[in-house]
């Protein structure tokens, strides 16, 4: 299977595996993460996922695989609205949006296409300095897909999104000044960077850092007052865990907590 899960200690890595083809698109992928992404949720020891491309490939991913004939293409309109609900529930796009755990993107080359979309929908970025994003849909008579651009906007904002999506690429160090990235790195530290990131989030309480990855993603496009309402029941949440008594008697004691999950 292209799409490679390595776990170590608290986090998992997953590495698209394509390098004779700079880890374009393909079916497998579809499989892969269909496979993988309920496994990581349901592992409890697992806390955090990075999300890669292989480094042999040069690329965080080439996108779709244009050499295949078949690539955006529809039998008819009325197969495709027929076969939507069951796509939009298996798509990698919905399924790493909608994942409850911190995702963290490591860009270390080219994100094209959907390999720009599927960093689009992790939590944290680390770039390399080799990294840039590009949307080339539009070039090719279509747009990106699973709101692509409108997934830009909410990261970089409309002018920036704009001119992704029209095809002008986007480099590692203008990423980093504008947000996207919020680590940018040299080639060799990606992953070593990546790992920190994802292991500071794994000292913190489990149950704590799904809470507040789901605060801001649900309450994103709500007003202000809706959202703190919200999070006043997720708080009351919180203080019911043993992650939040540990937490503060490890405080308390000046010492390191150690998180269960509970």
């Amino acid at each position: 299977m292209p799409l490679i899960c390595e776990k170590v200690g608290h986090v998992a890595i997953l590495t698209l595996s394509r390098p004779e083809v700079r880890n374009a698109w393909c079916a497998e992928f579809f499989a892969g993460f269909r496979e993988r992404l309920p496994e990581l949720e349901e592992d409890r020891e697992v806390r955090c996922v990075i999300l890669t491309g292989d480094d042999k490939g040069g690329a965080f991913s080439a996108g779709a695989d244009l050499k295949n004939p078949r690539t955006h293409t529809e039998n008819s309109v009325a197969d495709f609205l027929e076969d939507l609900p069951r796509r939009r529930r298996s798509s990698p796009i919905s399924m790493l949006t909608d994942f409850p755990k911190p995702l963290v993107a490591a860009v270390n080359g080219y994100a094209i296409g959907i390999g720009c979309i599927l960093t689009l929908c992790c939590d944290l970025i680390v770039a390399s300095e080799r990294a840039e994003w590009r949307l080339p849909q539009v070039a090719l008579g279509i747009l990106p897909a699973q709101g692509g651009a409108i997934r830009a906007a909410r990261w970089v904002g409309k002018g920036h999104a704009m001119r992704l999506t029209m095809g002008f690429p986007l480099r590692a160090e203008e990423a980093y000044r504008m947000g996207l990235a919020q680590w940018l790195v040299a080639h060799d530290n990606l992953m070593d960077q990546a790992k920190n990131v994802a292991e500071h989030i794994c000292s913190l309480s489990p149950l704590a850092a799904r809470v507040a990855k789901e605060s801001i993603n649900s309450g994103y496009d709500l007003p202000l007052a809706e959202t703190a309402y919200a999070d006043l029941y997720r708080f009351m949440a919180l203080q019911l865990t043993e992650d939040k008594t540990e937490g503060h008697r490890a405080w308390r004691e000046r010492r390191k907590p150690v998180f269960k999950g509970r």
